[in-house]
């Protein structure tokens, strides 16, 4: 997609304040700073109703279930993603983008709504956690997917490396303040209560699409008025055919991105099966064996993760605010690729010597905060420079069933680790040691047809003046 951002409407004047606010993060020019605002506070939506029911699940799970069961439940969740995303090319076939985003959104708030019908028909707590952590599974990484292939659909390569850092931070934001409310809801609210929280959060995420969609197409038609060369009619009508799986199968360099994200996902969970272990042992010391299954139990592991969950948030936004754009700007993607990894390396290398719930809960908040701030953003922008069909089908496909595959693989070591190998948490730290470098080689690789894919793109169009570098 061509740049418009130079051709954007010249009456357009935000607030003096907006302005100077958003530069804090990037360059961006006044023109496109209403546009990315909007983008910056559906992202801010999105992650803010997210954490409402997040901590949730947890509860709900682990009050009645051992937090092995966390680590299987993956398997279950890659399979049903199989059939979701290929009914995902086919819904986004049919309808253009913002009634696409529509209509799934609206789905995940009926499925929300649902669950408290179930919890009202007295469905056991135990078949609950079960089913709402299948489902809360998906959907966590569904919506913010199809966000991140809306906006790489509004924005150029260039554009792009300046505003996704900016428009991200709104999800850190949001990951943030979630967490603080949830935790002084839920006492409040109970887990279904918590649900219809972000259920309405959703519809104001739908609202806020639709005007974006709209100030896209009005920016576009201008910049086609002005002589700017622009896909508009693509901007307005639904994808092709094309399969995401298919999509996939069909690119070296989309293959990579799977593989390291599959990994990596590997790795994380890998680590969150560690830290829940030792948070319900901890749990369950602090009430009793009694207590299990009981709602004090189920609100005492909720609170842990919202503490645990915020933690992780603040950390995200402070790298999001204070190192992301910065981190673009110097050292380009392929230095950004390699943040994460080298963090997990150190980490787990440290872990491997002896684990305490105070030690993993660092790591792995550093971890994680790395991860939705610097690594998120970098995944997004891994997608400016394909085709239209990828960044919405493929992506997809690649953040919901490779991050599952990811977890599939997690579960099968955690099984085997615990009933055959009898491996301690250091023992599962060790196998996170190996997978991390294996992560730092295919990220290389990645960086590498990244690098091939843009200097041929730049071969058919000279750069544009002020280019970020790769």
């Amino acid at each position: 997609m061509e740049a418009v951002q130079r051709h954007a409407p010249t009456g357009s004047k935000p607030a003096g304040l907006l302005f100077r606010f958003l530069r804090l993060f990037t360059v961006i020019h006044r023109p496109e700073a209403v546009k990315a605002f909007l983008l910056m506070l559906n992202s801010f939506l999105i992650m803010f109703g997210y954490y409402q029911i997040k901590a949730v699940r947890e509860g709900l799970l682990l009050a009645k279930h051992p937090a092995t069961i966390k680590s299987y439940l993956a398997i279950p969740q890659a399979l049903i993603l199989i059939f979701v995303v290929k009914a995902f090319a086919r819904v986004a076939s049919r309808y253009p983008r913002h009634l696409l985003i529509t209509y799934i959104t609206a789905f995940c708030m009926s499925n929300l709504v649902l669950f408290n019908i179930l919890n009202w028909a007295g469905v056991p707590v135990a078949v609950m956690g079960i089913a709402f952590f299948i489902w809360i599974g998906m959907y966590n990484w569904f919506i913010p997917a199809q966000f991140w292939g809306f906006a790489n659909d509004i924005y150029s390569e260039e554009e792009g490396k300046r505003l996704f850092p900016m428009i991200a931070f709104g999800a850190t934001l949001g990951g943030v303040t979630g967490p603080i409310v949830a935790r002084q809801l839920v006492p409040h609210f109970g887990s279904y209560g918590m649900m219809l929280v972000t259920t309405g959060v959703l519809g104001l995420c739908i609202i806020l699409t639709w005007v974006v969609h709209f100030r896209d197409l009005a920016d576009a038609k201008q910049a086609a008025a002005a002589g700017a060369a622009t896909r508009l009619k693509e901007k307005e009508k639904p994808l092709d055919k094309s399969g995401g799986f298919r999509l996939i199968f069909k690119s070296r360099y989309l293959i990579l991105i799977a593989l390291v994200i599959g990994l990596y996902n590997f790795i994380n969970s890998l680590g969150e099966f560690m830290f829940s272990h030792l948070q319900q042992k901890t749990a369950l010391r602090a009430l009793g064996t009694a207590a299990t299954g009981s709602v004090d139990l189920q609100n005492y592991i909720s609170s842990a993760f919202a503490g645990y969950q915020g933690l992780t948030n603040l950390l995200a936004m402070l790298i999001q605010l204070f190192l992301v754009s910065r981190i673009f700007r110097y050292v380009g993607i392929g230095g950004a690729l390699l943040f994460l990894p080298l963090i997990a390396l150190g980490g787990y290398g440290y872990m491997a010597f002896g684990a305490s719930l105070v030690l993993l809960k660092w790591i792995k908040a550093v971890e994680n905060g790395t991860d939705y701030s610097l690594m998120r953003t970098t995944r997004a922008a891994l997608f400016l420079i394909t085709k239209r069909e990828e960044k919405y089908k493929a992506q997809m496909a690649i953040e919901t069933f490779f991050v599952r595959a990811g977890d599939s693989l997690q579960a099968i070591v955690v099984w085997v680790g615990t009933t055959v190998l009898a491996l301690s948490i250091e023992g599962f730290a060790v196998i996170n040691v190996t997978g991390v470098l294996v992560w730092i080689g295919l990220s290389v690789l990645v960086f590498r047809q990244y690098k091939k894919l843009k200097r041929q793109s730049e071969e058919a169009a000279p750069p544009k003046d002020g280019a970020v570098k790769a």
